[in-house]
């Protein structure tokens, strides 16, 4: 495959640059990993030509919060978050975790890799914190190697849970870690696999679980680590915690996590949906970052978060996908129409309106930003290729064209987009992952999943009179 690329005569090319430039029947010329030139009339002798024809080109989009690990326990009634408490749920659903092994990580996390190419994303970042005696240390590792099959780049959260239930932890023992494990691990993952070089497709985040599941000096220790390595942080954060942190240290979640150290420009942080207005400027005065996640805040019930409140504090708001357990799908075009829904029926208390556009950037310029990412996010020469393309020339989107920085979250457009490419590779195109047998793989995890999986639910679903 040649590694120049040319993207010819494009309906339109929606850059998300600061001038927020759109540039209609243009081209885009790739040289490696990088845009080289985008304008008319381009030439490359040498070039794999792509044709443009009736696309829409966007930048690739950048997903801030994910589980791939629970990719195998969608679709189950007993456990959808919808029909309990935060709390219940995890309590529940961590019993079916206990038993997950490296194998059911690798295909859970092909499964949600492959699900968020296919609908743009070239960017993912994942929340992986289940270490358990099954799963052994190496589930990042994993994680890597499906990756570098299906070509994502991937920003890989090494979380942990190091607080015993005994301590008043809500997380079984089995899959609890002491702090020396984790940050043992945290340094072995940086050494092996963090690159923080231009156009990299490896890079590890700091992220303990959440400050309720682990004791203080786990953060404290986090955030010593990530600042001596010029990494990232994160950690679920306002999710049902507040009573439980304020009853245990007096003190509210944002509050507690200034007190360590955990926040700053450096820190993102998953969900905030019982935030205070007074601390909209907390996070805002200090760039820290929210991964907002609208399918698991639809389907939970959550309160709406006031996205233009936070964005004029000073917070940078991303898109995540939320774990298949709380969302059952890795759909970060879903999440685009979802989070632009829940903003329009918000609309009357919201300091100003949303457009389907700001949606659009916080799942491409925003999540750059969250990542410490600025060779992502645009499409901007200099910047890596990552982009996707979607079919405008079909009959459902005849009529909606003549705004293309609006079309996916107002229109709804969220099925599988024409094309996909991370780092100047076509990945997805025309309905199929590039470079792997998709139905091999799928058959492989289907059989991994049935065998080692389902006995499990069945016995939970029985002792819990589920039937």
């Amino acid at each position: 495959m040649r590694q120049t690329k040319l993207i010819r005569n494009a309906k339109a090319i929606i850059s998300c640059d600061e001038a927020d430039k759109v540039y209609y029947d243009a081209d885009i010329l790739i040289e490696g990993s990088a845009i080289k030139e985008i304008g008319y009339n381009l030439v490359a002798e040498d070039a794999d030509v792509i044709d443009g024809r009736d696309k829409f080109v966007y930048p690739g989009l950048i997903n801030t919060h994910h589980h791939f690990f629970q990719s195998f326990v969608r679709n189950l009634s007993h456990f959808g978050l919808r029909d309990h408490t935060m709390t219940s749920w995890i309590s529940g659903i961590y019993e079916i975790f206990q038993v997950i092994d490296l194998d059911i990580l690798y295909y859970a996390s092909l499964v949600a890799m492959a699900d968020l190419i296919k609908h743009g994303c070239t960017t993912a970042f994942d929340h992986q914190y289940l270490y358990t005696t099954a799963s052994g240390k190496e589930t990042i590792d994993r994680q890597f190697e499906a990756a570098d099959l299906l070509g994502i780049r991937y920003v890989a959260g090494r979380g942990t849970n190091t607080l015993p239930m005994s301590e008043g932890s809500i997380v079984p023992d089995p899959m609890v870690e002491t702090t020396e494990e984790y940050i043992r691990d945290c340094e072995r993952l940086l050494d092996l696999y963090h690159d923080d070089s231009p156009f990299s497709m490896r890079q590890i985040v700091l992220a303990p679980c959440q400050p309720i599941n682990c004791y203080p000096e786990t953060f404290t220790e986090t955030v010593a680590l990530a600042r001596d390595r010029g990494v990232r942080m994160h950690t679920h954060l306002g999710e049902g915690e507040n009573e439980l942190m304020l009853a245990r240290y007096g003190k509210r979640s944002v509050a507690w996590c200034e007190g360590v150290g955990f926040i700053g420009p450096d820190v993102w942080y998953a969900h905030q949906v019982e935030l205070l207005p007074e601390e909209y400027d907390v996070l805002g005065q200090v760039n820290a970052g929210i991964s907002h996640c609208s399918a698991a805040a639809i389907l939970a019930g959550w309160p709406i978060l006031d996205l233009p409140a936070l964005e004029d504090a000073g917070v940078v708001v991303s898109l995540g996908c939320d774990g298949s357990a709380s969302n059952d799908g890795s759909s970060l075009l879903d999440t685009m129409r979802l989070a632009y829904g829940l903003q329009s029926y918000h609309r009357r208390s919201l300091r100003r309106p949303v457009f389907a556009y700001d949606i659009l950037k916080m799942a491409t310029v925003n999540g750059a930003r969250t990542l410490g990412r600025d060779d992502l996010g645009s499409l901007t020469v200099g910047k890596a290729a990552d982009l996707f393309m979607v079919d405008t020339g079909t009959l459902e989107l005849c009529g909606a064209l003549h705004d293309p920085k609006n079309l996916l979250p107002l229109t709804g457009t969220t099925g599988p987009v024409w094309l996909t490419m991370c780092n100047g590779q076509v990945i997805f195109e025309n309905g199929t992952l590039t470079g792997v047998d998709e139905r091999q793989l799928a058959k492989e995890g289907e059989a991994i999943s049935d065998s080692r999986l389902r006995s499990r639910f069945e016995a939970y679903r029985l002792s819990h009179n589920d039937v």
